[in-house]
């Protein structure tokens, strides 16, 4: 299995003890079924076991799979007619934000999503899927014309972060990013926000304000990755595993906390094991909540926005006697 994980390591072996009892079956006249048979029922019991029981740092190391489908992949798969839109139309294109207009069960929508590269070649051209200013600033360009065109914004969240070069800041990084969250807050169409993998800080942040933030299962998203956690805490990146399961960055717990409004069901295994279902399962979710969204009017739209965001951020209190 390729890119396996290292939790995954009694799922892999398994599956490789079968698959070598029946290229011996194929090869030879013993009859193996029975013991293929036994294995086969122990693998699916065993990837209940490894996969229904992660741990938040196992969920990390999945939401950072080589494999994992990516922005493109979702968009090729839950819309149609997709044009790709590029350009700030003040610097540059920035490749590690994607973004254009594309149809969704025939109703346009404008698509903006983080864009990791699929291969070391790839990466270097999405600059690992951290935008520079003009990526941020391509995006909000793309939904001031999907308002004033009025179409539904949908964005997908995934990267690291913000790239933080020199070039970046000196070209407004903070600043861009900021503006999204302020223009986002406003929007007078529905927008809403998925994250599929990593959502890193304030790089994140800058396409993720919306009417609706739904994250898959297996997705993380953080004001800092665990190991710059480990690092400003503790001095020690090596820690990175105690810092994620203190965090609370995972999608079950940001649910409780009601950061996010609802968590997408992951194929067993991650995203990568099926696109296609797992591309279905996401277009379920914009179907219903478009639905409901595109029967608001723009004054309900922003009360129900504002009501949302409000309510974020409420924490407990113990009084000690």
């Amino acid at each position: 299995m390729k890119h396996a994980l290292p939790f995954e390591k009694p799922v892999v072996e398994l599956r490789e003890k079968i698959a070598e009892l029946k290229s011996f079956t194929s090869e030879s006249d013993v009859d193996l079924s029975g013991e293929i048979e036994t294995l086969e029922n122990r693998l699916e019991q065993l990837e209940k076991e490894v996969y229904g029981n992660m741990t938040p740092w196992d969920r990390v190391q999945m939401a950072r799979h080589a494999e994992r489908p990516t922005t493109l992949d979702y968009i090729n798969q839950v819309f149609t007619d997709f044009l790709e839109m590029h350009g700030d139309r003040s610097y540059g294109d920035d490749e590690a934000i994607v973004g254009g207009i594309a149809k969704f069960n025939g109703q346009p929508v404008t698509v903006i999503g983080h864009q990791r590269g699929k291969d070391t070649k790839d990466n270097l051209r999405r600059n690992f899927g951290m935008p520079h200013p003009e990526g941020y600033r391509k995006a909000l360009r793309l939904m001031k014309q999907a308002e004033k065109f009025n179409r539904p914004i949908v964005t997908f969240i995934d990267t690291k972060g913000a790239y933080p070069g020199k070039a970046a800041e000196e070209r407004g990084q903070s600043e861009a990013i900021a503006r999204n969250l302020r223009e986002m807050a406003g929007l007078t169409v529905p927008v809403i926000c998925i994250v599929i993998g990593e959502g890193g800080s304030g790089g994140a942040l800058g396409i993720s304000v919306g009417d609706r933030l739904f994250m898959l299962e297996n997705a993380t998203y953080s004001v800092i990755s665990p190991e710059g956690a480990a690092a400003l805490l503790w001095k020690d990146s090596n820690l990175a595993q105690q810092a994620a399961e203190k965090m609370r960055i995972t999608s079950y717990d940001l649910k409780d906390l009601g950061i996010i409004d609802d968590v997408i069901d992951e194929i067993q295994g991650g995203a990568h094991r099926d696109l296609e279902q797992q591309a279905d399962w996401i277009s379920n979710h914009l179907e219903t909540e478009l639905s409901t969204l595109n029967a608001l009017s723009q004054d309900q739209l922003l009360e129900k926005r504002w009501e949302k965001y409000k309510q974020i951020g409420a924490v407990a209190s113990v009084v000690q006697t």
